[in-house]
């Protein structure tokens, strides 16, 4: 994975409205006492060589994080196809890999071979697959389709599996993981996550004395 991760550089989505969270900066909303987008930040650091944040808001918190930030090529919250073809257009690895801000639990592991498949099979494009359903925005692809996107959504079109498929689109098994996906969407979300994992960080804990 050394050679590879050269080849990659990561970008954490964080450029969401978050309308479900009052609309409140989805990123910099604590998790366990640390922002949500340290858990992103962590989980890439291992897969990448580089990393970038995509953020449409608090760009200078973001900024303090010591990496790149960008924002949309628009102001007009196109989703998250948005800041992945802001990301492609501004990297100079061969390949994107993105992750959403709102999942922190997210493996590096996990990610690491999502990315070594990728590589050795050569698709266009891979997105992480639940066994029931993909999750397109844990997503690694060829910094080439930066036009096809571009002309994608210039079309007024937003949905991302939709352009997906028009490609060669590998899918990468993470039936096994499905925690992997949870996401943080509302207050309730965030203190039903904390709460549990809490709950398991005492029993572990417990376990080992």
């Amino acid at each position: 994975m050394q050679n590879n991760r050269a080849k990659v550089t990561g970008v954490v989505l964080a450029g969401g409205q978050a309308r479900r969270m009052g609309n409140r900066d989805k990123g910099l909303i604590q998790y366990l006492g640390r922002p949500l987008i340290h858990c992103a930040i962590d989980a890439l650091s291992p897969v990448v060589g580089k990393i970038i944040i995509n953020a449409n808001r608090n760009q200078d918190i973001y900024s303090r994080l010591g990496h790149r930030v960008i924002s949309d090529l628009t102001d007009t919250y196109d989703g998250p196809l948005a800041g992945i073809l802001s990301s492609l257009k501004r990297i100079d690895t061969p390949y994107l890999l993105s992750i959403p801000c709102d999942c922190p639990l997210i493996e590096s592991k996990l990610l690491t071979q999502m990315v070594d498949d990728f590589l050795r099979n050569q698709a266009d494009a891979c997105v992480a697959f639940d066994g029931k359903r993909i999750h397109p925005v844990f997503l690694i692809l060829k910094t080439e389709l930066a036009e096809s996107l571009e002309i994608y959504l210039a079309s007024g079109q937003r949905k991302i599996d939709t352009w997906l498929f028009q490609h060669k689109l590998e899918k990468f098994d993470f039936s096994e993981f499905p925690e992997m996906f949870e996401n943080v969407n509302t207050p309730e979300d965030l203190a039903c996550l904390e709460s549990r994992i809490k709950a398991k960080l005492s029993e572990d804990g417990n376990k080992g004395e």
